[in-house]
């Protein structure tokens, strides 16, 4: 019996490695007909991931580049060479320091240049600042009446003070109403109702 036993044994041991060996061969032969194809998805997922590590290493220093020429700027704000290296580097961060400059130095033609900014509200915040330091109503109007405007209630509340002065309390009383009771400058307009208009 326990002859038997044995060669039961025996039998499925070969069993196994037949079954292991065939399956060796059904892998061989497809690693031989898709060996290009492997070899080529390795190479790609490794170009990729290489160029992905260099892109983000060359952004960070490109950002460190240029927040160091942001620092010299700030220090000495005439330096042109530094000026036009920031706009190389980082249009946005320009706009934004060109922004600040043309405010702190009131030079309106700057102002003017950066209303078509395409660097997010800086465009908006100049034609704001052009336009109040303009004291012009057309323009506060034109400026309050556009859609998303950063300062749209601060520029009614000029416009309605500037026709106050004129004498026009009615038609900045109409302004003043506008103002919605959300705004943060709810209860300037309310405090202009009371005492500069009536």
């Amino acid at each position: 019996m326990s002859l038997r036993n044995d060669i039961d044994m025996v039998k499925e041991e070969l069993s196994s490695e037949e079954k292991f060996f065939e399956k060796a061969v059904v892998t061989e032969r497809f690693v031989k007909k898709y060996k290009n194809v492997i070899i080529g998805s390795v190479v790609a997922i490794v170009v990729v991931v290489t160029a992905n590590i260099a892109y983000d290493m060359n952004k960070a220093s490109q950002i460190k580049a240029a927040n160091e020429t942001l620092a010299l700027l700030m220090n000495d704000s005439n330096d042109t060479l530094n000026a036009a290296r920031l706009a190389t580097l980082s249009p946005a961060l320009y706009d934004v320091w060109s922004y600040s400059k043309a405010v702190a130095d009131k030079d309106l033609k700057s102002l003017e240049e950066l209303q078509n900014s395409k660097t997010l509200i800086v465009g908006d915040l100049a034609k704001y600042e052009i336009a109040q330091s303009s004291k012009d109503l057309t323009k506060l109007d034109a400026y309050a009446s556009k859609q998303n405007a950063v300062y749209a209630d601060l520029a009614i509340i000029q416009s309605a003070v500037l026709l106050m002065s004129e004498g026009k309390s009615d038609v900045a009383h109409q302004k003043l109403t506008t103002i919605s009771e959300e705004s943060s400058l709810h209860k300037v307009a309310k405090a202009l109702l009371h005492y500069g208009v009536k």
